[in-house]
């Protein structure tokens, strides 16, 4: 399992996406890739876009929607929520449940639980990996990380 702490915010876990469907597209069902969710307190439409991904998940569109709201990256710092909404329902999503997940604030908890097992691990930054027990930290630079991921999943589905 590889998780990946991001925020759907940040410039660099959208390009962190270019790393992360090559291994989607290596690996299929194999490595089971989660996103785990670490708003930033420096972006703030970070904590709801999240609830937003955790929503569309239950709906079953979490990656498409997760890469359709970090293409609008810098948007989602002026726009906020509407642009969350305008998303889900140009994927085909329920958007009015999606708005009032975000009113009602359903998925909290996840989020706010995700953010914290970040913190006790040593999560600072977005985005950071962890496969087989090793924090691998994409936020200073993501050099090399997908051939570093590789070698961890390639040893690990090999065992």
């Amino acid at each position: 399992m590889l998780d990946v702490w991001c925020e759907l915010q940040c410039p660099d876990c959208r390009s962190s996406q270019t790393d992360l469907s090559a291994l989607r597209a290596r690996y299929g069902d194999a490595l089971e890739i989660r996103i785990r969710h670490f708003p930033l307190e420096k972006h703030q439409h970070a904590h709801a876009a999240a609830q937003a991904l955790e929503e569309a998940i239950v709906q079953g569109r979490g990656w498409p929607y997760a890469e359709a709201v970090l293409a609008h990256a810098e948007e989602l710092g002026a726009r906020g929520e509407v642009l969350l909404v305008e998303v889900a329902r140009e994927l085909g999503l329920d958007a009015e449940e999606m708005d009032t997940a975000l009113i009602d604030g359903r998925h909290i908890l996840i989020v706010d639980a995700d953010q914290a097992e970040g913190k006790a691990i040593g999560v600072n930054g977005t985005p950071t990996y962890v496969i087989g027990g090793e924090r691998l930290d994409g936020g200073k630079s993501q050099e090399g990380l997908r051939e570093r991921i590789e070698a961890i999943a390639d040893r690990l589905l090999a065992g």
